[in-house]
Formats: C-alpha cells, sequence, structure tokens
C-alpha cells in the first residue's frame, strides 16, 4: 500500500477556482449597458448596480471588517453615487479583489481552522467565512445572469 505524500498547499489553491467565478462575475457585469445600472427587475428588489456593488460590499466587509478588522465598520461607501458607471464598479470589484488575493496569499493552510470572533460575537471558522464570500458572489452572479435573461439577453452558460 501507497502511503500518499503530503502536498504544500496553500489557500490560494484551495480556493483557485475562485478566478473562474470572477472571469464569469466580470464577463457578466460586461453584458450591461451603463443605462441598466438602474434597472430594477421587479418592485422592491435591488438595482442591478447595487447588486454588482453588494458583491465588492460583502468582499470587503468580511475581508477587511469582520478578518482583519482593518475597517471599523462595515463598509459603506459602494453606492451607485460613488460608483456610478460599469468602469468605476469593475475597478471596484478588482480593488477590492486583490486585496482579497494578498491576504489569501499570505495565509498558511493551518489559519483556516481560526475561529473569528464576528463583530456581532458569533464566532465562525475562517474557512466556513471564505467560502461563505465566494458562495455570496456565485449567488449574485447567478442573479445578475438571470436579470439578463429577463432583458432578452443571454446570460451565463456554466
Amino acid at each position: 500500500m501507497r502511503v500518499p505524500r503530503e502536498v504544500d498547499v496553500k489557500p490560494l489553491d484551495i480556493f483557485s477556482h475562485w478566478d473562474q467565478i470572477r472571469t464569469e462575475l466580470i464577463a457578466t457585469i460586461e453584458s450591461f449597458d451603463n443605462q441598466e445600472l438602474i434597472y430594477t427587475p421587479y418592485s422592491g428588489s435591488w438595482s442591478v448596480g447595487k447588486i454588482m456593488l453588494h458583491i465588492a460590499d460583502a468582499e470587503d466587509g468580511w475581508l477587511r471588517y469582520v478578518i482583519s478588522r482593518e475597517l471599523d465598520q462595515w463598509p459603506d461607501h459602494y453606492t451607485l453615487d460613488n460608483y456610478s458607471d460599469k468602469q468605476s464598479i469593475l475597478q471596484a470589484l478588482e480593488e477590492v479583489h486583490a486585496r482579497t488575493i494578498a491576504y489569501l496569499e499570505s495565509l498558511e493552510v493551518v489559519y483556516l481552522s481560526k475561529i473569528v470572533d464576528t463583530p456581532w460575537n458569533k464566532n465562525l471558522p475562517l474557512l466556513w467565512i471564505i467560502w461563505h464570500v465566494i458562495e455570496h458572489e456565485i449567488h449574485h452572479r447567478g442573479e445578475l445572469s438571470l436579470i439578463l435573461g429577463t432583458l432578452g439577453r443571454e446570460g451565463l452558460d456554466v
């Protein structure tokens, strides 16, 4: 019987599929026109632009407010008033995600089991938080794709 060798796995390796998720998110966002950023698919829903910015908001909030505590509060500046076109939204997403990737590059696998005491006094494993942020992006990427379909355009085909 062969004994498996230990492999030097890094957190960035574990979450490497995030690259594909992000590529598909960007392609989906690029399918919208700037005028559609204020489109609201149904009464009471968020606008397309707000959904896009919410992805940046959540990633930045979880990583910089909850995990690293770099921020004193959940970020509140990801609004269409501050990011009024696709290019600025894409730039915000890129900047937030670059910080996330740098953070993941700095981690060792052992830290993924670390328990994070959240600002709302709930203890969560770091691994759970990162998976949650990825899942959140997948969810809203799908939502944006569905909205494209309701506008008569092709959404994701994954």
